[in-house]
């Protein structure tokens, strides 16, 4: 009597149990919590703007004295001492370019008028003046036509109304102390708000151990050493970055302060700040600082050239600090996706206005930080890191998924070069793809249709890898067991064996062996855990000691973990077969022929 195959997977596979209706409302509960609790936070950072600002500040400030306070403390210099000199250092500093901007901004204040001779010239040069004279009537011949209207439809004795008498300012409104207020008022609050940033980052570098210990026990005491070393491991990051970002932009300020000068532009100084400090926004803000000099350069120069060359100076600037200086000195940028830093600074810009814009980039890459060492907020990490989203064999699934065969060859093309070899390739991206695939399909959330485009995509792409042609005969068969995607995984086997200079044929499930495995030693059972059982295996592999007597027998179980329950029963069959998990597996064994006895 002929022995029966045992049933497949996928009609033993039972239907998965819904989730019940508590753990769906409670899921409900959670996303509406998360809501909740976003929306208290923006509004906390609105309304807490005088507050929260200058805490921000000074934990920033912290982060970038904190490699000179250790500096400072290697040297021998108290720890209090070293920190109120930091701080102070850092305080002059911004004092000292706040008073020259000041006073480049007044010498240039009273050339204007100047300027705008020769830019209205300019102008007139170009026949702008024409356009804009013309332009300029046209808006009052609207205003006097909309005034005549509104005349029209008023009461006739509208027009003879009196106007309305004011009453001058009470008399305590003009006295000296008001005045003094009203004055002292602008320049105090910041002067206060620069003092309250000054004292909170002292405090801060002071007591920065208590409030290390305080944030451990506050992210979970009860695994000191994992929770020690990301904070170490955070707080080293952010203090390096920020200092090396600090000291680049300043590079670059003066560096464009002194070619400006050269260029004979006005208030160079002014500018070359205004470039260190926009750099601080990625992307746009070295354009932002810019407009201003381009367009005094405009006005002070009766032709172009200055123009020009300030263009042109900002424009090889700024590639060559975001593109050799920063990934030589800290790294790939700022460790942000493009998105997530137009996104950051357009959200802390409206909570914070300008000082928001400046400090959003810095916020969001403590944020990232954070996200990378600390579990529960890992979805800061995905959201705004520029890392990928998906991993390699994840994006291979999805792009097999949309039928979308040139994002596929271009991927492999990247990681066959990552990888160095094919059959590296495919045990890290294309077996990994194939058993999720094969696992969804098992638990029935794969639809027929979307598993007939991830097989026709794979077949598409092996046929388009290259594999060294087989010297001679076959050596290995790579029999395909029963499950549905078992055969490319098999396909995939030969095509690693051949660019290894090995020859191998593929043989589909249940097939006679054809001629040219004749001569082959080493037959290899391809299959993926999700589709398979323990007793198809052993059926397939009885079959196959049957068509291939003088061959070794091998199980190639792909991508299977080591607490693999399949693993571990077949392990315990006494057959004895070889069982491998990857393509670089069977490579090595298959390079390993027996030498034929006398």
């Amino acid at each position: 009597m002929a022995e029966m195959p045992p049933p497949s997977p996928a009609d033993a596979t039972a239907m998965r149990p819904e989730a019940p209706p508590e753990a769906q409302t409670l899921r409900v509960l959670q996303a509406i919590f998360g809501l909740l609790a976003a929306a208290f936070s923006v509004t906390v950072l609105a309304l807490g703007r005088d507050l929260i600002v200058p805490l921000v500040l000074a934990v920033l400030l912290a982060f970038v004295l904190a490699p000179v306070v250790v500096v400072l403390h290697r040297l021998r210099v108290p720890q209090v001492l070293g920190v109120v000199a930091a701080v102070l250092l850092a305080a002059a500093a911004i004092l000292g370019l706040g008073v020259v901007m000041g006073r480049q901004a007044g010498s240039l204040t009273a050339d204007l008028p100047a300027y705008q001779q020769t830019m209205a010239a300019k102008l007139q040069s170009l026949r702008l003046g024409e356009l804009m004279q013309e332009a300029d009537a046209a808006l009052r011949n609207l205003r006097q036509m909309m005034g005549d209207g509104l005349a029209d439809r008023a009461a006739p004795g509208a027009a003879e109304m009196p106007p309305p008498v004011t009453t001058a300012p009470a008399a305590e409104g003009g006295s000296p102390l008001a005045v003094i207020g009203s004055l002292a008022g602008p320049v105090l609050a910041p002067l206060a708000t620069a003092g309250i940033v000054l004292l909170f980052a002292i405090f801060v570098l002071v007591y920065r151990e208590d409030l290390r210990d305080r944030l451990i026990r506050l992210a979970g005491s009860s695994d000191l050493q994992r929770t020690t070393l990301a904070l170490d491991d955070a707080a080293r990051r952010l203090s390096r970055y920020f200092l090396a970002q600090v000291a680049l932009n300043s590079l670059m300020g003066v560096t464009i302060a002194l070619i400006l000068w050269l260029l004979g532009l006005p208030a160079p100084a002014l500018w070359g700040i205004l470039a260190g400090l926009m750099r601080f926004v990625p992307f746009i803000g070295t354009f932002i600082a810019l407009v201003p000099p381009l367009l005094l350069a405009v006005a002070v120069d009766p032709g172009w050239s200055m123009a020009l060359w300030v263009l042109l100076l900002f424009l090889v600037a700024e590639p060559l600090m975001a593109q050799v200086l920063e990934p030589a000195v800290y790294g790939h940028s700022t460790g942000l996706s493009p998105v997530a830093v137009i996104v950051a600074a357009t959200f802390w810009t409206f909570l914070w206005g300008p000082i928001g814009l400046l400090l959003a980039t810095p916020l969001t890459v403590c944020l990232v930080v954070l996200g990378r060492h600390v579990p529960s907020l890992g979805f800061l990490d995905v959201m705004l890191g520029d890392r990928p989203p998906l991993q390699a064999h994840e994006s291979f699934y999805q792009r097999a998924l949309q039928r979308d065969t040139r994002e596929l060859s271009r991927q492999a093309q990247r990681e066959l070069r990552a990888h160095g070899s094919l059959s590296g390739y495919l045990d890290a991206v294309g077996l990994p793809a194939l058993a999720l695939a094969d696992r969804d399909w098992s638990r029935e959330e794969l639809s027929p249709e979307r598993m007939e485009n991830v097989r026709a995509e794979v077949s598409a792409l092996l046929e388009g890898l290259e594999a060294a042609p087989a010297p001679g005969p076959a050596q290995v068969v790579c029999a395909a067991g029963r499950g549905p995607l078992d055969d490319l995984t098999a396909a995939m086997a030969v095509r690693a064996l051949g660019a290894e200079g090995l020859g191998a044929v593929a043989l589909p499930a249940e097939a006679a062996a054809p001629d040219e495995a004749g001569a082959a030693w080493l037959c290899c059972l391809s299959v993926l855990e999700a589709g398979n059982t323990a007793d198809g295996i052993r059926y397939l592999l009885r079959r196959l000691q049957r068509q291939f007597p003088q061959a070794r027998i091998v199980v190639g179980l792909w991508q299977a973990e080591a607490a693999s329950p399949l693993l571990a029963e077949l392990r315990l069959d006494a057959s004895g077969e070889t069982i491998v998990t990857s393509l670089g597996e069977l490579v090595a064994l298959s390079r390993a022929r027996p030498v034929p006895g006398p």
